[in-house]
């Protein structure tokens, strides 16, 4: 399969272009488009012969959810009953943008697009490119992101290209994306609101619209022994090729220790990346004999960091390191997310600063 690549207007999504995505996608193919948090794998959410070509071309397990993106609140309806007030009240303060809802799905919407649950994910986002596609494709487009299962999710169509090329049928590229991190998750299905993924959309957020709001326990604990409660939470996720370690502690024995580990680590061969804040990345660029250090932003600006942080697990990749040392960054607001997709590509392997103690 020859995979086309249209590159969008700067001055709005290309009319001609988005028409063929369109077509694609009504005749059971994949188009990959940007949307304001990462690049999505679009087909038709209501046909479940394209839910499998989603599942097959990404190597994705069929037992992880897609979700369902909309272009109008109406049709909410259509796929999801009932609608709680909740919903309701999320979608006034979020909708359009970077927040996902599990509700009931109703007979509309294949297994083959929940995963087999009872459940479905729906999401309506902001980007102008993406509202385009999903209504010229009928207005109900399944797209998980646009990388290969288990790889940094793509920010950039490039990275799209990398991953998909030759499995899709088009990729409509409309430069970096703004968030650069998935969508929030909340599941509404239970008496108490749940985070199952956290996003650009905060608990306190959220809690500011609903009251109290739960947290998955399994999001950030790696000992916990709770079953997650979707099945996307099992998986592997974001990770780059080389092995990647997460330093956390006082910011000076978090440095020391990234900078002894990176010399050891060269002294074996490795081919060393750091993941660093613009606080410290003055003392890495000096001490550590690293090969490549990134700066994500500063500690102090979490969207940057956010924004920042596919992109450089990507060039890694593209640079050929091997071995990669990250800072941590506060579990608090939009940090929890950043934290949670930085744990899952490192699967979760997280250590004390050395002197920091156990």
């Amino acid at each position: 399969m020859e995979t086309i690549l249209i590159q969008m207007e700067e001055n709005g999504p290309d009319r001609d272009g988005i028409a063929r995505a369109g077509e694609i996608i009504r005749r059971g193919g994949l188009v990959a488009f940007p949307t304001e948090t990462v690049y999505g794998l679009g087909g038709d959410a209501l046909n479940p012969a394209s839910s499998r070509k989603i599942y097959a071309a990404k190597g994705r397990p069929s037992d992880n959810p897609l979700i369902v993106h909309i272009c109008r609140w109406r049709d909410i309806y259509r796929i999801a009953q009932p609608v709680p007030e909740a919903a309701k009240k999320l979608a006034d303060a979020f909708w359009p943008g970077p927040l996902t809802m599990i509700l009931h799905k109703t007979a509309l919407v294949p297994k083959e697009t929940t995963g087999g649950l009872d459940t479905v994910a729906v999401r309506y986002p902001m980007d102008g490119t993406a509202l385009a596609l999903i209504d010229a494709a009928g207005g109900f487009v399944a797209a998980p992101s646009a990388n290969a299962s288990g790889r940094p999710s793509p920010t950039l169509a490039r990275y799209v290209r990398e991953d998909l090329d030759g499995r899709i049928d088009m990729i409509l590229d409309g430069g970096e994306v703004g968030i650069g991190l998935e969508s929030t998750i909340v599941d509404l299905t239970e008496e108490k609101p749940m985070i199952l993924r956290p996003g650009y959309v905060t608990k306190e957020m959220l809690e500011s619209v609903l009251g109290p709001v739960e947290t998955d326990r399994t999001i950030l604990d790696a000992d916990c022994k709770l079953p997650p409660r979707a099945p996307g939470m099992r998986y592997r996720h974001y990770a780059p090729k080389g092995e990647l370690t997460i330093l956390e502690g006082e910011p000076e024995a978090v440095a020391e220790t990234v900078c002894a580990r990176s010399r050891r680590a060269k002294e074996r061969g490795e081919k060393v990346g750091i993941i660093a804040a613009d606080e410290l990345l003055s003392r890495y660029r000096a001490d550590s004999r690293a090969d490549s250090v990134k700066s994500v932003g500063s500690r102090t600006d979490e969207e940057a960091v956010g924004r920042s942080l596919y992109r450089i697990l990507r060039e890694f990749d593209d640079e050929g390191i091997t071995v990669i040392f990250s800072e941590s960054f506060p579990e608090g607001g939009f940090g929890q997310a950043i934290m949670n997709r930085l744990l899952k590509a490192a699967g979760h392997r997280i250590e004390k600063a050395e002197g920091e103690g156990k």
